[in-house]
């Protein structure tokens, strides 16, 4: 079954690399216009296309990409301003004049890949795209096949050099051992996905070797702090007093939330703003509400990690930050850990607090101690329906870096899913190779065809180890069935 699935999936990275015969140039920063032929079961269009600052790096019309799908099952209507895009599912597309033609003669205006403004059906979502006006005065949107896939669920394949296939009555699928093959991967560090409930790994690759992790070091962080407030250290609504550390922190570059010293503020808020903005002055709050302060909370972090299996885990700090040493060439320390240690923290987080997604399936929140309004950073919260959480973080030395948790139900029980993705290039692979990894794992789950082994040996105190806990999950899962 898993050999006809792979033959069947989708080769996702060959839509993106393989879509047109392109100009040879490959110095970065600018826009190679080119076209490719999109089949659909009404027939054959031309759709332009712009590889981003290198060869390959291929964006499609998606004016031309709705014309192309008129009529089919997967038919869009489209509006495209200056920066901003809407699409409708299941509309028709009211051509504008110009689609499925030849580029111009004209040079193209200079034009940038940025998370413009995107509604689908009405909601945001968060994609990268290229918007500019084309010669013939309208606006078009530029977006990478794997996206446009992932949006409309369909299948989409590169039969050969220049031709995308839509087979617009096949679902979305992911082969990640073809997209491993294909190299794919070899512009992340590491990435696994599986099934937190019960342990099974759907798809790994160099999880077992130690990377920097940055901010998603505030889960481990966080983890101490629901277990604190479970042994009656802290209690949610307890006032936290701000440091003088925690307000230098605030007002140095990587500050995120404007903290004071000797204002206050709550376990609770320090939580939510620690795990949705990703404030690093939050996280060093609750290390020094915890322990006193941040050294003697780090020792209680690694500590923690050997307790719960973490074995290539080492921390330096409580936010993920890098750590100088004080030495006369101070060495430069980040906190490491492998991406299976990463799904085993969050194995256990997601079992024993499972009401860490309240705070992480959030898009906004409102810290009322300080009357700010806080955003998460979670891009696929919007994009994936399922997607409860987690964790972002952004290194130089780490890349790009990305926890997600999805909601999946098999009829009985709901299981929790985790993809992991550590050492991405920048935020736009970081947020591609995780959305294609969580459907996989959606896909996987669904249809029972993951799995790269057995799953790993319990590690101490991976099952709710507080009759709270444990009560709280059997609600919750009632509650959302």
């Amino acid at each position: 079954m898993k050999t006809i699935l792979q033959k069947i999936s989708v080769l996702l990275l060959c839509a993106i690399l393989v879509c047109s015969a392109l100009p040879s140039r490959a110095v970065a920063g600018y826009q190679i216009p080119g076209a490719c032929q999109v089949q659909t079961e009404s027939g054959t269009a031309a759709v332009k296309t712009l590889d981003c600052d290198y060869d390959n790096n291929t964006y499609l019309s998606l004016r031309d990409a709705a014309m192309a799908l008129n009529g089919t099952e997967k038919s869009f209507s489209l509006d495209v301003a200056s920066n901003a895009v809407s699409l409708n599912l299941g509309a028709a597309y009211a051509p504008l004049g110009g689609e499925n033609a030849s580029w111009g003669e004209e040079e193209l205006p200079d034009a940038s890949l940025r998370r413009n403004e995107f509604t689908l059906n009405g909601e945001k979502v968060f994609y990268y795209t290229i918007i500019m006006m084309l010669p013939s005065g309208y606006y078009d949107c530029f977006m990478m096949a794997a996206d446009l896939a992932m949006i409309l669920d369909a299948d989409v394949t590169a039969p050969g050099a220049g031709i995308l296939q839509i087979n617009t009555r096949e679902p979305f699928r992911v082969s990640p051992e073809a997209l491993e093959q294909a190299g794919y991967f070899y512009g992340v560090n590491s990435v696994l996905a599986g099934d937190a409930t019960t342990g099974e790994i759907y798809y790994q690759y160099q999880a077992d070797a130690p990377y920097p992790i940055a901010s998603t070091s505030k889960l481990m962080t966080c983890l101490m702090a629901m277990e604190a407030i479970s042994a009656g250290q802290l209690a949610p609504e307890q006032s936290v007093t701000i440091s003088q550390s925690a307000q230098m922190l605030a007002e140095s570059s990587d500050g995120v939330i404007p903290l004071k010293a000797g204002e206050q503020i709550t376990v609770q808020e320090l939580l939510t703003g620690a795990l949705l903005p990703s404030s690093n002055e939050c996280a060093l709050c609750l290390a020094e509400a915890i322990a006193g302060s941040e050294e003697a909370f780090v020792g209680m972090m690694n500590q923690r990690a050997l307790e719960l299996g973490l074995v290539q885990a080492v921390f330096y700090n409580s936010h993920g930050l890098p750590a100088y040493t004080e030495d006369p060439v101070p060495a430069k320390r980040q906190n490491r850990m492998s991406a299976q240690d990463m799904f085993r923290l969050v194995s256990y987080m997601l079992k024993v607090y499972p009401q860490v997604t309240d705070i992480t399936s959030r898009h906004t929140a409102v810290l009322d101690s300080l009357g700010l309004e806080v955003r998460n950073s979670n891009p696929l919260l919007r994009n994936i329906p399922e997607v409860t959480g987690l964790k972002t973080g952004t290194t130089n030395k780490a890349g790009a870096c990305l926890v997600t948790s999805l909601a999946a139900d098999d009829g009985t029980e709901e299981h929790d899913l985790v993809v992991v993705a550590l050492g991405a290039e920048d935020s736009i692979e970081r947020g591609r190779v995780s959305g294609l990894l969580a459907k996989y794992a959606l896909q996987a789950f669904r249809t029972g065809t993951g799995g790269q082994g057995a799953a790993p040996e319990e590690t101490p105190g991976s099952l709710p180890v507080h009759a709270e806990a444990a009560v709280d999950r059997i609600l919750r899962t009632a509650g959302r069935r």
